[in-house]
Order: structure tokens, then sequence, then C-alpha cells
């Protein structure tokens, strides 16, 4: 059974076959946004642990101080 396609905004579920022209293309574009934003979260965690691992590398290198 086909699934109805639907978007919610403001806690209130609509259609998205029954919006019109010009509210599809602004779904589409909010879409294509939060797939941006997804994949952007995906590599910032990615940078993070590549960072964390640099500087854990880095504090071994460095010379030992005395306290």
């Amino acid at each position: 059974m086909h699934e109805e396609e639907e978007v919610t905004v403001d806690g209130v579920s609509y259609r998205v076959s029954e919006l019109s022209a010009a509210a599809r293309e602004q779904v589409t574009s909010l879409r294509f946004v939060d797939a941006q934003m997804t994949e952007l979260h995906s590599k910032l965690a990615v940078f993070q642990t590549a960072r964390n691992a640099y500087e854990a590398a880095l504090r071994e290198l460095l010379p030992r101080t005395h306290q």
C-alpha cells in the first residue's frame, strides 16, 4: 500500500499532494536544506573525532612538565 507523503508545520500535518505548487516548492527546498544540515552534522562529528585524535596524539608528543 502506498503511503501519502506529508509535511508537518507547527504541529499540523498536510498532505503534500494537496498543497499548492508554490507550497510544494517550499517543501522541496525545506527537505533539501534539512538533508544538507544532516550531512553537515555528520561531517562535523567526523571532524570532531579526528580533531580529538590529533590532539591526543599531540599531547603524547609534548614534553612533560614537572609540577
